[in-house]
């Protein structure tokens, strides 16, 4: 099979019988799956594997290049597992020939049988890298998932944690196992409350500048630096400072009298410098007067040596004198640089101005206040009579004179409850007449039944009122009655009651007060018969009661 042909020495080896195929290789130690079932003469006689850069013995059998070199480092004398001869390394060869071959030999993908791709053995691993099925570690840093190259694609856009993302705040790229970290501690634009419970939703970098607009921020009262050291809500500053100006008032006047004492020291203090200054100055003067006087005695004296000695005395002491005066003056002047009083007074009398406006503030304020007071008193007044004056153009624009009451009971439901419930018993209609002169009428529902019906009908009764013309018309109050609950279908199933007026009851005599006692139906309707749905007397919450009076042999005024 091998054909010999000489070539350059290659380390220990001297021999190879063919051109070098470099290109190709595969890894030795991994379980290839052949198309073909893999030939003897391809397998290595010593580990029995596919071989990997065969070399050939001087008996004829072939070896792996790393199982020959393993033969010769296990015994000094090497020998062939096959048929025992000694190896001679001088006769081994690297059969490039038989190594093409196995490299030309077709294995199947491992990752078969999802992946069909049959490829030659040196170019397996090339293949590998290129596989669709070929399981392959994330490539995004800190994710350690497998994943199949084809899926490779999905996982990093859409399933790895660890792929970056834009933060939807702030739109800053930032890897998405964290992201959560960082909206809520690095995002500069992730919303979050205010601290103060003011119940606004802020951006993070706005955080500091809302809350020294915060209505619900504590802050010091801007009185502070007068001794109120009340700490409050800045949206319920203006209140406390209304609320507490008097007290305000006086700490600035308790303030005020502490500087004033201060001045008053401060100048004491001047006063006592400039009068030790004034005695230096004097002092001065002294010795001016002194030294005159030795010179003119230095000038008549032959003494000179004592004269000098006298004259030098005198200069020091005077030396001294105006050192010490200069000084002086140099610290009266920085004194009165540092407490300078004018900016004090000015602002002292500043603020006693600010004092005397809000006093005057204060009174026209109470003033205001009263006139406020008296315009409310006035604006109820207004409005009560035009209540009242409503109330009698409704009730003069409903009014009917013919006999006839159509009565439009709303919030059926609402008005039922209340009765129910026992805060509003009954309800009374608009009056009617039985003509412009005529007598004066209404109507009396009781919602949840009166007497004999409570509790499971309408009870609805006529009342006779007192009128502007009673005196005039003929009593008791004879005429035929008729109470009705109208049907809204239209179909006129309407539910009638009619009774005539009894002349020896009191309901009908002539009124004394304000209306007599009501006379009528008690069980008019059940409550069973009004709330059937299949019934139309109930529309829109909304009911009609009619109350009819015969006029017949009634005279006219």
């Amino acid at each position: 099979m091998a054909c010999d042909e000489p070539a350059a020495p290659s380390g220990i080896f001297t021999r190879q019988n063919s051109s070098s195929t470099s290109s190709l290789d595969f890894e030795p130690d991994a379980d290839y799956r052949f198309v073909e079932s893999l030939e003897e003469r391809y397998k290595c006689a010593y580990c029995h594997r596919v071989l990997r850069n065969p070399h050939q013995t001087g008996c004829g059998h072939r070896f792996c290049q790393h199982c020959i070199l393993a033969l010769r480092e296990l015994n000094a004398v090497p020998t062939c597992p096959v048929d025992k001869e000694t190896i001679k390394m001088h006769e081994v060869f690297k059969d490039n020939c038989c190594k093409r071959e196995v490299l030309n030999l077709h294995v199947f993908c491992k990752n078969f049988p999802d992946c069909n791709s049959k490829v030659i053995l040196g170019r397996y691993q090339e293949h590998l890298l290129q596989c669709l099925f070929e399981s392959m570690q994330c490539t995004n840093d800190g994710c350690q998932d497998q994943i199949l190259r084809k899926d490779l694609k999905e996982h990093l856009s859409q399933h790895c944690k660890f792929r970056e993302e834009r933060c939807q705040y702030c739109n800053t790229h930032v890897v998405l196992i964290n992201i959560k970290n960082h909206e809520k501690n690095d995002c500069p634009d992730y919303p979050v409350p205010c601290l103060q419970n003011c119940s606004q939703i802020i951006l993070k970098k706005e955080i500091e500048k809302h809350h020294a607009v915060c209505p619900e921020a504590e802050v010091d009262c801007p009185y502070k630096q007068y001794g109120c050291h009340v700490k409050v809500k800045r949206g319920k500053l203006a209140e406390h400072e209304n609320s507490a100006l008097r007290e305000h008032m006086l700490q600035i006047l308790d303030k005020n009298s502490q500087l004033e004492e201060q001045i008053s020291d401060l100048y004491k203090s001047l006063e006592c410098k400039e009068i030790k200054i004034q005695q230096l100055a004097d002092a001065i003067k002294k010795c001016e007067k002194e030294f005159r006087q030795y010179t003119q005695l230095l000038g008549n004296n032959s003494n000179l040596m004592v004269s000098t000695q006298a004259l030098a005395s005198h200069l020091d002491k005077s030396a001294r004198l105006e050192s010490q005066v200069k000084q002086l003056i140099q610290m009266a002047n920085q004194q009165q640089g540092k407490f300078d009083l004018r900016p004090l007074l000015d602002t002292i009398e500043n603020v006693k101005q600010k004092i005397a406006l809000m006093e005057t503030y204060d009174q026209r304020l109470v003033v205001l206040e009263d006139q406020s007071s008296k315009h409310d008193l006035q604006i109820n007044i207004h409005k009560a009579q035009l209540n009242k004056n409503e109330e009698r153009f409704k009730l003069l624009e409903g009014t009917c004179y013919n006999g006839k009451l159509i009565w439009k009971i709303t919030d059926y439901k609402m008005k039922k409850k209340e009765a129910v419930e026992g805060r509003v018993l009954s309800i009374a209609s608009q009056p009617f007449y039985t003509s412009r002169c005529g007598y004066r009428l209404c109507a009396r529902a009781y919602l949840n039944g009166d007497g004999s019906g409570k509790g499971t009908h309408i009870s609805l009764y006529f009342v006779v009122m007192r009128g502007e013309f009673d005196s005039l018309l003929l009593w008791p109050f004879k005429q035929k009655v008729t109470l009705m609950l109208l049907d809204q279908s239209g179909k006129k199933n309407h539910i009638v009651e009619v009774f005539r007026a009894d002349p020896n009851s009191s309901s009908f005599k002539r009124p004394d007060g304000e209306m007599n006692i009501a006379s009528g139906c008690p069980r008019f309707v059940p409550h069973a018969v009004l709330e059937n749905t299949k019934n139309t007397y109930i529309r829109d919450d909304t009911l009609f009661l009619k109350v009819v009076v015969d006029l017949t042999d009634l005279e006219e005024l």
